[in-house]
């Protein structure tokens, strides 16, 4: 089939002739598998030689059996090993002449001229320089009758790609580093441990998380699990902190504290700061020092994904890189992979700790990120009434939230934020319960600032949700909307949500009531909404299927050449199935958007049967429950049955709701925080500009809108214009960009296939004011 003229293909970039080497240095992160796999498996697709160099940078000094050739089954079961299974190792020799030199004859001896680095800016910043004196190394090693004048005509440019491999998510350029998400699921799961029996016996916590000069960990672990404060370094606490600290009475205290928080009265060492904490407080207290149990474990689906798309987007760039291309690192911007100078990079990271040096910590503070939303969240109250220290202007406008739709892990993180941030605004705030059932029946209360303490880390939705839409009802919700003065609604919820805000619009031609501001959160593990590239609740959803696809993997290599054959959820829409596939190493994908038949069913199988008589003797298969309505879990799991007689046999597996429930995961907790925040921005904004004459009236199309990420950022799209964008029959958008990952899991799992590339190239440059707590917010 002739593919459309306005996109391009990497089929047109061949890597035959070329090597390229992939390696990892400085500090293991989770994650980092997952791009040696990935970058492995798209170099020998397009067939190029793929070498690893085991240990680092100490294995490219040391040569001989530390560089070794990869093959596909080499890089197999790597997905959801923690750490990195080549090595990694700090190598003082690479940072003299003689090592580079050592390490520049041992890669032409083998013919590598492209490298891949997995590592923090001190890796990075090692290969750039590599790279710039690789022309005088191979002069020299010429001249030393090490190599001949032909092998250094041959081989006389270096090309590096850069991917940052740090937990501590200390790199600027990039939204998120691998690692980072993952350490974020240690964390959480201590710190959900450590609340329980911090409310038990009324204890004081403190917790000391890694990050060395970077407080991300430290600020988004505290923003995920309501820590009452937070200590980083690039905002140390002002004189007095003490008594604002200590000087409150709470229930119990929980005090998140980031490794070297450069203040006179913390020490650097960690030790003595957390002492400083524990001898003020003066309290029954605990301290837990996480340590290195942070950068261990299991990748969540998250660094999996992110790993993977930075892999093969390294290989592509390393494909396009010509001998004037600067080296670049990989990069996440919003939702998007792109490419940036390395030493872009690596210089505003420079800046940052120059900020901090000089105790420029505002500087730091706007090139890291920013700490007004915690402080927004975190203003300590120790029961419903609003705490004597900070007493906003009341508004006078009365604001209300409510669930609609199944739940979904994050919700009640989005209705913590929307009430807390609704209150320091001067609102007062409204909670509905049972979603517009609930409504119209009345089930309305003001909710107060401490009535949602603890509330992120809770799964499901504690305000009760229901799919009840509102048409029927209309009327009464005017009559309660009347009766409790209500001007303005947020609702969050899945595509039910979506429905009813759209009812509600066309309900204003007759109820005035309903002429205020409308606000919907996308919230639902199907990803289905239109307007938005990401649902709250999607992320814990896909960890589920991944946790789930990882014992069963690890089940099928027990016993050997056996296929699972797996049925998530999703509705019509096929985001779970098909980005928990590329997570957890799917063999095929079966979803609604990409219709099937017979020929491709017995193809994977024939597929499968190849893959038997390698060493990897094991298969999983992944359908979306409403993929195909005759080709059910029930058909295809026969089929395979059948057609793979005597080679392997299967297993069948239907996930159910266990992908609806859990504890929210980290990435869930702060998307949810963070767009209920922006959300409730935007709701006073709405009312300013519609109080007129002592009320609020809004019926523009403006004034009703769903709040989404869209590639790089968040932004409001009036829900009418999202009709034009909506399959309704299917509950699915018309366009969906996570389509364009499914070539990525069929490429990695030795499919042949087209994988657009048009979004791809580009080297950008760095934005010097695009923060890590900016409007956009990771995703995958």
């Amino acid at each position: 089939m002739a593919q459309p003229d306005n996109k391009k293909f990497f089929e047109n970039l061949s890597g035959a002739g070329k090597a390229i080497a992939v390696l990892t240095s400085g500090g293991d992160a989770q994650g980092m598998n997952a791009a040696v796999r990935a970058v492995v498996r798209m170099g020998i697709y397009v067939g190029a030689k793929v070498y690893f160099i085991h240990e680092g940078y100490q294995g490219m000094v040391d040569g001989g059996d530390n560089i070794k050739e990869a093959t596909w089954e080499s890089v197999s079961s790597m997905l959801q090993v923690g750490g990195t299974v080549i090595g990694s190792a700090r190598c003082m020799e690479f940072r003299t002449h003689e090592g580079r030199l050592k390490a520049a004859h041992n890669l032409v001896q083998h013919g590598i001229t492209n490298l891949c680095v997995i590592g923090g800016d001190g890796s990075l910043t090692g290969a750039n320089l590599f790279r710039e004196e690789w022309s005088s190394l191979l002069a020299k090693l010429v001249q030393q009758g090490m190599i001949s004048d032909d092998a250094a005509e041959k081989y006389s440019a270096l090309h590096i790609v850069g991917m940052v491999g740090s937990i501590d998510n200390d790199f600027c350029g990039t939204d998120m580093t691998i690692g980072t998400d993952s350490a974020l699921h240690r964390i959480i799961e201590v710190v959900d441990a450590i609340m329980t029996t911090a409310q038990s016996h009324q204890r004081t916590f403190v917790l000391e998380v890694m990050g060395r000069h970077c407080g991300y960990l430290a600020l988004v672990s505290a923003l995920a699990c309501g820590a009452d404060w937070v200590l980083i370094p690039e905002m140390p606490p002002e004189d007095g902190w003490e008594e604002k600290m200590f000087g409150t009475s709470w229930d119990f205290y929980f005090v998140c504290v980031c490794k070297r928080v450069s203040h006179p009265l913390i020490c650097l060492v960690c030790t003595p700061s957390l002492q400083l904490v524990v001898r003020s407080l003066g309290f029954d207290t605990r301290v837990t020092i996480l340590g290195h149990v942070q950068r261990g474990g299991t990748p969540s689906a998250f660094d999996r994904i992110l790993a993977s798309r930075m892999g093969v987007e390294a290989v592509l760039a390393l494909l396009e890189t010509t001998a004037n291309t600067p080296a670049c690192v990989v990069s996440l911007c919003g939702n998007q992979a792109v490419r940036l100078p390395l030493m872009e990079c690596v210089q505003m990271t420079q800046e940052v700790q120059k900020a901090m040096d000089e105790k420029r910590f505002e500087d730091a503070v706007k090139l890291r990120g920013s700490l007004r939303l915690y402080k927004r969240l975190s203003v300590p109250g120790a029961d419903s009434e609003w705490p004597c220290a900070f007493s906003p202007i009341q508004s006078n406008f009365n604001v209300a939230v409510l669930n609609v739709g199944a739940p979904a892990a994050g919700m009640n993180a989005a209705v913590r934020s929307a009430v807390r941030v609704g209150i320091s605004e001067g609102h007062k705030m409204f909670a509905i319960n049972d979603g517009f059932e609930g409504f119209y029946k009345g089930q309305i209360k003001e909710i107060k600032w401490g009535a949602v303490g603890g509330w992120t880390g809770q799964g499901g939705s504690l305000l009760g949700t229901k799919r009840t839409l509102p048409a029927k009802y209309i009327g009464k919700i005017a009559e309660q909307i009347r009766k409790y003065n209500i001007n303005a609604l947020l609702v969050i919820g899945g595509f039910e949500a979506l429905e009813c805000l759209l009812q509600l619009c066309e309900a204003r031609r007759t109820f005035e009531e309903l002429c205020i501001p409308l606000c919907m959160l996308p919230a639902t593990i199907s990803n289905n909404v239109p307007g938005t590239d990401l649902s709250i609740g999607a992320d814990t959803a896909l960890n589920a299927i991944v946790e789930t696809c990882d014992r069963i993997k690890q089940s099928a290599s027990g016993t050997k050449r056996r296929v699972f054959i797996i049925e998530t959820m999703g509705g019509y829409c096929g985001y779970l199935a098909s980005v928990g596939g590329l997570a957890a190493g799917a063999d095929a994908v079966y979803i609604y958007e990409e219709p099937f038949d017979i020929r491709e069913l017995q193809s994977n199988v024939e597929h499968l049967t190849e893959k038997m008589k390698t060493s990897i003797q094991r298969g999983l298969v992944l359908r979306n429950e409403n993929s195909n309505v005759n080709y059910t879990t029930d058909f295809i799991y026969q089929l395979y049955s059948e057609e793979g007689k005597g080679v392997f046999d299967c297993r069948k597996n239907i996930l159910g709701h266990m992908q609806q429930g859990g504890a929210p995961s980290p990435f869930d907790r702060n998307f949810g925080t963070k767009i209920a925040a922006k959300a409730m921005q935007w709701i006073s904004k709405k009312l300013q500009e519609s109080y007129r004459q002592g009320r609020v009236f809004a019926n523009t199309e403006d004034s009703a809108c769903l709040l989404g990420m869209r590639r790089r950022a968040l932004v409001f799209q009036p829900v009418t214009q999202l009709k034009d964008q909506t399959d309704f029959i299917h509950r699915i958008p018309k366009e969906q960009w996570w389509l364009k990952l499914r070539p990525l899991m069929k490429i990695l799992a030795k499919y042949k296939t087209s994988y657009d590339v048009s979004d791809s190239g580009q080297l950008e440059h760095v934005v010097c004011n695009r923060t890590k707590e900016s409007d956009t917010t990771t995703t995958i």
